[in-house]
């Protein structure tokens, strides 16, 4: 998997200080789920996929290579139907919509993206008032998922809870990830009492990659389940909602209603599509070498990379403070190697490296030896 030494460009290809992740072959990006795009690769990509099979097109969204990728994604994830969506934003949103029926209230975690990223659009849009649990944390447990639900049943006016939804892994969190048997609980618990249940798993792969655990498994224990479609398989858009033929008939209105029906989609199905064959092979294997070169890069000193409890394809990285390492100047000395560590901390003051399969580029002693010569 890795670039023979003579494939790499050589140092006068640009300056170090220059040099940018997509700028090549070899460049390990320690940001990120999916491999950096730009105009051109993704150009060059549908010139390829257009040569070899052809790109169906489609028609307001509807038909093509865009129903061709929804029956592929349904299988993917073990559901009965799915429905290709611009965004996933509007994913959840539909999602939650159809679930909570006349029911207007969704339990959801204080740190989900649909909560804290979207302008309050379910309740601006849809009338659904968005109940958020965890303050801070990367989810709720099942206590508290039982006291928002009790306290909306018992008020003096009947509120019903309609809908939750789980998102894992966390983004807000460092990509944490739900222990699959709190999720198990907490769907049996939903189907027992007629609420709808919805996985924002937007980096589902990635969750999998983490905890081995099959998608169809974490899929089956949801009434529907969105994916995205740009953070890791390649297209420059899109997302997928999947869940019965019940729930899916009809959605393509909903979706065209909320301004979504786009005149084509095609591009960004046929990228996507091309993208997820042998991805989750590709970033198992990326997994696997990321936790062995954690290990090793903490045998040099300076730096230590640590791993959150449950999961997750970002490893919280600390600096050795009593030697004083300055972020932008190791990271300075490491692009000099073509290998990229964001600099900038979370809204926690956490600086993380995450693993995707840019990290197949370069073998383990590579990246040891880059980083050795640049903690020198």
């Amino acid at each position: 998997m890795n670039v023979s030494d003579t494939q790499k460009p050589k140092p006068e290809y640009t300056t170090a200080s220059q040099r940018q992740p997509n700028d090549s072959a070899t460049s390990v990006v320690f940001s990120g789920d999916g491999e950096p795009k730009t105009p051109d690769s993704m150009l060059s990509k549908l010139v390829t996929i257009q040569q070899n099979g052809g790109i169906a097109s489609d028609t307001y969204t509807l038909g093509g290579v865009v129903e061709e990728l929804e029956q592929r994604m349904a299988r993917e994830l073990g559901k009965e139907a799915a429905v290709f969506m611009p965004t996933g934003t509007l994913g959840n949103h539909l999602a939650l919509r159809r679930l909570c029926g006349l029911k207007p209230r969704a339990v959801v975690q204080e740190q989900s993206h649909l909560y804290n990223d979207t302008g309050d659009c379910v309740q601006q849009l849809s009338g659904i008032h968005m109940v958020p649990l965890a303050q801070d944390e990367a989810f709720f447990t099942m206590s508290q998922l039982e006291a928002a639900v009790t306290r909306s049943e018992t008020g003096r006016v009947s509120n019903s809870v309609g809908s939750m939804m789980i998102e894992s892994p966390v983004r807000r969190q460092g990509g944490q990830v739900m222990p699959l048997e709190e999720m198990k609980e907490m769907t049996d618990f939903c189907s027992e009492h007629d609420i709808g249940s919805h996985l924002d798993g937007a980096r589902l792969y990635m969750m999998c990659g983490a905890s081995g655990v099959n998608p169809k498994e974490y899929s089956a224990l949801f009434d529907t389940v969105y994916v995205s479609m740009y953070k890791y398989f390649g297209a420059p858009f899109g997302a997928i909602l999947a869940g019965t033929e019940e729930f899916c008939e009809g959605l393509y209105h909903d979706r065209r209603m909320f301004g979504s029906g786009l005149s084509s989609s095609a591009f960004a199905a046929a990228l996507a599509l091309d993208g997820i064959d042998g991805f989750e092979e590709r970033f198992a294997l990326a997994m696997s070498q990321g936790r062995i070169l954690f290990d090793r890069l903490n045998e040099i000193g300076g730096i230590q990379v640590e791993q959150y409890e449950n999961g997750s394809n970002i490893f919280p990285l600390t600096l050795d403070a009593s030697i004083d390492i300055d972020i932008d100047a190791l990271a300075d000395r490491l692009r000099e190697s073509w290998i990229f560590i964001p600099t900038t901390p979370d809204d926690y003051g956490r600086h993380h490296l995450t693993v995707n399969t840019t990290l197949l580029r370069q073998s383990n002693d590579e990246i040891v030896t880059a980083f050795r010569e640049a903690l020198s």
